[in-house]
């Protein structure tokens, strides 16, 4: 029983027309490809499909320009001419869109402003003004982040000096240890630590930012930031 006829009309179902248009693709490219081989013709051929998928066929021994250029020479139709109008088209609106933003630039810098009416005039101006408020709020902004960021540096510095003097208060009020102002007092002191008394002794050098200390097991160096 052969197969029945079947209507050439547009496949309503979009996913039978998918899987119709693949099946078909392979046999059309098929017998371009036998074209070829069996007539040594020159064979270009170029599909899309419904849903924008681009397939192409074209024999080894040309390429699709060829294909094009002799199609022009034959048919005395140019391929190209319709297509460089709009690229034409497309350049000369974006020198336009290039010249307004241009001249927007110059207007917003004082310059190019004979030709300018009134109203174009006060529409400048307002847009000016708008654009100074933003830098305004945006500077503000700036300076009132930097200028938290010190407080906090601030107060970081004031507690940790804080804590240094409470812990210089509380080593004076330490038995174990005392100030001297001059080397007599610093020599008795050094004396009795090393003849075996807890005490520490500092000598303060008026000249000099330093402080000497004599402790249990000798003389160094006490140097405070």
């Amino acid at each position: 029983m052969g197969r029945g006829k079947i209507e050439i009309k547009r496949i309503e179902n979009s996913t039978n027309r998918q899987v119709t248009y693949s099946k078909r693709r392979g046999g059309i490219v098929k017998k371009a490809r036998e074209l070829t081989v069996l007539c040594d013709a020159e064979v270009s051929l170029i599909m899309f499909s419904s849903t924008g998928k681009f397939s192409e066929y074209i024999s080894h021994t040309t390429t699709t320009k060829k294909i094009f250029d002799r199609y022009q020479q034959v048919s005395g139709i140019n391929l190209w001419s319709s297509h460089y109008e709009r690229m034409q088209e497309h350049l000369n609106k974006q020198k336009e869109i290039n010249n307004n933003l241009q001249r927007e630039i110059r207007r917003r810098m004082g310059g190019d402003l004979d030709d300018m009416s009134i109203e174009e005039l006060r529409g400048l101006e307002q847009n000016l003004e708008n654009s100074l408020k933003v830098v305004r709020e945006r500077k503000y902004h700036v300076i009132s982040t930097q200028t938290d960021t010190y407080k906090k540096k601030i107060r970081n510095l004031q507690e940790a000096h804080t804590n240094l003097l409470r812990q210089f208060e509380e080593r004076d009020e330490d038995p174990h240890y005392g100030l001297v102002d001059n080397d007599a007092d610093y020599e008795s002191s050094l004396g009795l630590s090393n003849a075996g008394s807890h005490l520490f002794s500092f000598r303060l050098q008026p000249n000099h930012p330093n402080l000497q200390v004599g402790g249990l097991y000798g003389s160094h160096d006490l140097r405070l930031a």
